[in-house]
This record gives structure tokens, C-alpha cells and sequence, in this order.
């Protein structure tokens, strides 16, 4: 019979869906520093990520449901990336890692937007989710406004 993780202990399965130092550094890049295009991903990151590398990683996340892939509506030929919620619950474990990353790795720290959310404390990283709501799920929240009306409509129409 295959098994298809080491084991059920929940930090395992979690390790086993970021298994590689790729995927949160993507998250990071979307979430931290709005890039939302692979050409972005590929060009504006520090870490040098290699086009193949990039593309199955994001086609890994998306598989996951931690971000989406949609058509931009900008251009006609660009994909923009979008973090899912489960995409948007990541940020708690990436201010930890930064966290403990500041405290015992030589040499690194925080830069721009987590250091001000470590500073801003419970407060601002809870705005900042809802700033990410709304910036990637912009979809789910034109359905629900254009939901409203027609139940307004629907209403209306039966007086």
C-alpha cells in the first residue's frame, strides 16, 4: 500500500507542501512585495529563481490552493497571481520565521513591510490580512456586491 506522506503529525504535511526554500520565497514575493506577474517573480527577486523553477513552484502553490492564476485584465497575454485565503493565513508563519530568523541567523534582518508589521504589532498585521483580502480576492467581493442587488430586485418585484 503507498503512503503518500512520512507520516500524519501536522508539522510533517505542512513541511511536505513547502518542502523546498522556493515556495514561501514566492508566497514572501507576492505577499510582501505585491509581485503578481512571473515575469516580476522571475526579474525582481534577490534570489536569482530559475524560470523552470518559478513555473512548477507556482504551479505547485496553485495545485495547493494557496494562490490562484487568473487572466489579467490589463493584458491580454499576462497571468496575474493572487494569494488565496489559505495563501493570506500564511503571514502569521512568515513573521515567525523572520522573527527567529532575526534572532539566530547572523547577518539578517527584517527590511520594509515586515518590520513595520513586527513593530505595528496583532493590530496591523490583522489590517494588513484585510488589505490582502481585498487586494487579491477583488472577485469575491464583486460577486457578493453584485449579489445584493438582485435580492433588492427580488424583493422589489414581488410588492
Amino acid at each position: 500500500m503507498r503512503k503518500d506522506h512520512r507520516s500524519e503529525c501536522v508539522m510533517n504535511r505542512t513541511v511536505e507542501m513547502f518542502g523546498d526554500q522556493w515556495s514561501l520565497l514566492v508566497v514572501r514575493d507576492i505577499m510582501f512585495m505585491n509581485r503578481r506577474h512571473f515575469r516580476q517573480l522571475l526579474t525582481d527577486s534577490q534570489e536569482r529563481i530559475a524560470s523552470n523553477i518559478l513555473a512548477d513552484r507556482l504551479q505547485k502553490l496553485v495545485k495547493l490552493g494557496i494562490i490562484v492564476k487568473s487572466h489579467d485584465p490589463s493584458h491580454k497575454q499576462k497571468a496575474i497571481y493572487s494569494l488565496t485565503e489559505k495563501g493570506i493565513d500564511l503571514l502569521p508563519l512568515l513573521m515567525e520565521m523572520s522573527a527567529w530568523g532575526q534572532k539566530h541567523v547572523p547577518g539578517s534582518g527584517l527590511m520594509g513591510r515586515p518590520q513595520l508589521l513586527k513593530e505595528g504589532g496583532p493590530k496591523l498585521r490583522a489590517d494588513f490580512m484585510a488589505e490582502l483580502r481585498e487586494s487579491h480576492r477583488p472577485q469575491s467581493i464583486a460577486r457578493k456586491k453584485a449579489r445584493r442587488p438582485l435580492r433588492n430586485r427580488a424583493t422589489t418585484t414581488r410588492r
